[in-house]
């Protein structure tokens, strides 16, 4: 990622929270830069997590609230973010957008102990029963809906395997997938198919729009298989441990923090 584009993302979080009055707990890249199959020309995901002043949560009318900060895409950058109270809840619910953000290998910024905080909890708190059933139902939608054609969107393939990869991660370690799709490629050890991925993956690294194509027989064999097996696979039951009163106590401390020090946030390079 170029300089330009990193300082660009870091002045507009510093420009939301001088507008919205926040404090920026943890900026990251999301999607398919941070997946690691971005395309020369796809966007800037950019997403944070911010907290409001302590006034703001003890506000009567506190529902007509917004809990989500959002501006329109300028430039290929599209940047959004999600209050602390509203993040943490979701967290508590395995909310798969939230953990791949505290899991995203590309960093904006990072202030105070939420970033530590919420990785040191991800082991407690995630459900790998919602995980499989949120990945399968995604690598379901992704093939009926564009890969069954004479003439397929080749970047597609990526919204299917990586999903159906990170079953397999999950089914075979019993925790949160890794969000980079080079690691989820481990779960796979058969060479040729491998081969065909990569391939693929080459492709959709150097071009700008990969375009219509003829199917791929051996990913679409393997897409197909493994769809059909996981039509009968039943994932493990998870038992949910009463994590609220850590979250709670974890939403007061970063509360607090957050507006202590007025100083500049770290970033990350």
């Amino acid at each position: 990622m170029g300089a330009t584009v990193r300082a660009d993302i870091q002045a507009r979080l510093a420009a939301a929270e001088q507008e919205h009055d926040v404090r920026v707990l943890l900026a990251v890249e999301s999607g398919s830069r941070a997946w690691g199959f971005a395309s020369p020309d796809s966007d800037y995901d950019a997403r944070f997590i911010y907290v409001h002043r302590r006034d703001w949560y003890l506000a009567v009318g506190l529902e007509e609230q917004r809990d989500v900060i959002e501006y329109p895409i300028v430039d290929e950058v599209d940047i959004n973010g999600w209050d602390l109270r509203k993040a943490l809840r979701l967290f508590w619910k395995s909310n798969p957008a939230f953990v791949e953000w505290i899991q995203s290998p590309i960093l904006y910024q990072q202030r105070g102990s939420f970033a530590n905080e919420a990785r040191s909890l991800l082991p407690q708190v995630y459900s790998c029963e919602r995980g499989i059933y949120h990945y399968r139902s995604m690598a379901k939608t992704n093939y009926r809906g564009y890969l069954r054609a004479d003439r397929v969107p080749l970047k597609k393939y990526f919204y299917v395997l990586r999903p159906l990869l990170a079953v397999r991660w999950l089914e075979r370690h019993g925790e949160a997938a890794p969000i980079e799709f080079h690691r989820l490629l481990e779960m796979l050890d058969d060479s040729p198919l491998l081969a065909d991925i990569q391939e693929l993956l080459d492709r959709k690294r150097v071009q700008p729009e990969m375009g219509l194509a003829p199917p791929i027989p051996r990913i679409n064999a393997f897409v197909e298989a493994e769809l059909e097996r996981l039509e009968a696979l039943v994932a493990p039951a998870w038992r949910p441990v009463d994590v609220v009163p850590t979250l709670d106590a974890v939403f007061r401390k970063l509360l607090a923090e957050a507006w202590l020090d007025p100083g500049e946030p770290g970033t990350a390079v």
